[in-house]
């Protein structure tokens, strides 16, 4: 119990910290960041990765509307917790290059939105849960409203208008499911126990799908993301891509899955037809691309897409390859948008045609930069396989012709990113690179951290599965049952 609310309140502590910290705000914030992360560390050392939900807090909060501060991390939110706080400290630490105007407002901020993702993904209260998604969504906003690029303010608008309407949509359902319920509370096995007939579990399904969906992104809610991807600092893009998408993916397997089964059921045929159209369209538009950072934004789409299907095929491979790939996607992402903000950094472009021959003045960051476009076209040994692998084992035994659509991805991304990498790194020097200078610093570290994750968690999955799997099988055990009596 203690554990649990140290490593959700700890950043929050930390963020109030820091913004009082001044010129040390980046210090700070690292070190906060890192107790985090070793706290999340030794949470997961003393998990028993069984179906159970450890280090759970239940206090009254709200009592008259029956709001509890209720959260608990099984194996399916362990891994959501353990990215969160890994990717927080490499996140900071991406940044030291860089000299923000008012520091310590942009590191509180940062900080501020670790608590509210650890919220959502701990949460075993809807009312908690909705308050957590809303706490990470205004942190972020700031962060690309004040330190993003060209057009910010417009792109942002769109942004937070779009998750916006998708929260309250989902706002509606809870509320709904709280006005179902008897027992007069928020929690959450008490709206798996509800038995909602098949016309109420549809329209729920559509209140919290579109949230979810406009989060993760799949088309074609997808709209808001290219742009804010493109326009928001780097380190609000690896805030985004890396662990805030990751709440559309979780909110549907901690969430919708088991609240109303027969909706999902009713209509994962369609979700199915979405996640595999934006796989696809979101691949085709990635070959046009000649900004690098917006060709890495629809990748993101793509893969997200795959992970989304896997989900909807509602088996236990498709689900853990989900639960795997959001880890191997956000640590795969976050290097890709790092290197590209390296190379922006150094030649003030990421125009793929203006680039070239990189790889001859500074060759370990082209060492590392292949080693996190392997990760991310799965090749074999690397992070990126066991998932993609997973998902596609799911999605086949759904369906033969699923399978054959949805594996375009790993081809097209395949063509795409190996085409921008011998675009941008090989070839000739010109007036721009060839005086690029290799990484050093805090860029190795980095770098080297996100490397060396890519290869170990690539030959050596097994602790992840074994980490989620009881806590899958038992959640789709809940599905399979609560099907079965309705029927």
């Amino acid at each position: 119990m203690e554990q649990l609310l140290l490593l959700i309140f700890l950043p929050l502590a930390g963020a109030i910290l820091t913004a009082f910290a001044g010129q040390s705000a980046k210090i700070v914030s690292t070190v906060i960041s890192v107790a985090s992360l070793g706290l999340a560390l030794f949470i997961a050392g003393t998990f028993i990765p069984d179906a159970s939900t450890q280090f759970e807090v239940n206090l009254p909060w709200i009592a008259d509307l029956g709001i509890h501060f209720h959260a608990g991390i099984d194996g399916i939110s362990m891994l959501v917790v353990l990215l969160t706080n890994l990717l927080i400290p490499i996140i900071i630490l991406s940044s030291y290059k860089h000299d923000y105007k008012n520091p310590a407002a942009f590191y509180a901020l940062i900080l501020f939105m670790q608590t509210g993702l650890l919220l959502v993904f701990t949460a075993m209260d809807a009312f908690l849960f909705y308050i957590g998604w809303e706490a990470a969504l205004i942190p972020i906003y700031f962060i690309c409203a004040f330190w993003g690029g060209k057009d910010r303010i417009r792109i942002n608008m769109k942004f937070f208008v779009y998750t916006i309407a998708g929260s309250l949509f989902m706002l509606m359902g809870i509320i709904y499911l709280y006005l179902q319920n008897p027992a007069d509370n928020f929690d959450i096995q008490a709206f798996y126990a509800l038995n909602l007939d098949s016309a109420q579990q549809g329209w729920i399904f559509w209140a919290f799908f579109i949230a979810f969906a406009i989060k993760m992104p799949i088309f074609p809610f997808h709209t808001w993301q290219p742009d804010t991807y493109t326009a928001a600092p780097t380190q609000g893009t690896m805030l985004l891509s890396g662990i805030m998408l990751k709440m559309g993916i979780y909110g549907v397997i901690r969430w919708l899955l088991p609240i109303v089964p027969t909706g999902v059921q009713d209509w994962s045929g369609l979700a199915m037809v979405l996640s595999i159209i934006g796989i696809v369209y979101a691949s085709l538009i990635a070959f046009t691309q000649k900004d690098a950072k917006r060709l890495v934004a629809y990748s993101s789409i793509a893969h997200v897409g795959l992970i989304s299907a896997g989900i909807f095929a509602l088996n236990q491979q498709g689900m853990q390859g989900a639960m795997v790939q959001m880890l191997s996607h956000g640590i795969n992402v976050v290097g890709l948008f790092f290197v590209l903000d390296i190379i922006f950094s150094r030649t003030k472009t990421n125009k793929i045609e203006e680039l070239g021959g990189i790889a001859k003045a500074a060759p370990q960051l082209a060492i590392v930069f292949l080693i996190i476009v392997l990760g991310t076209v799965a090749l074999p040994g690397t992070n990126g396989f066991i998932g993609e692998f997973l998902l596609l084992m799911g999605v086949y035994n759904y369906g033969i012709w699923a399978a054959a659509i949805a594996g375009l991805t790993i081809i097209f991304g395949a063509v795409y990113m190996l085409r921008m990498y011998q675009n941008v790194m090989l070839g000739k020097t010109n007036t721009l690179t060839i005086t690029f200078a290799d990484i050093q610093g805090t860029e190795k570290l980095v770098l080297y951290i996100i490397c060396a994750l890519i290869i170990i968690l690539g030959v050596y999955p097994k602790p992840l599965l074994h980490i989620t799997e009881a806590s899958v099988q038992h959640l789709l055990e809940q599905v399979n049952q609560k099907l079965t009596s309705v029927k």
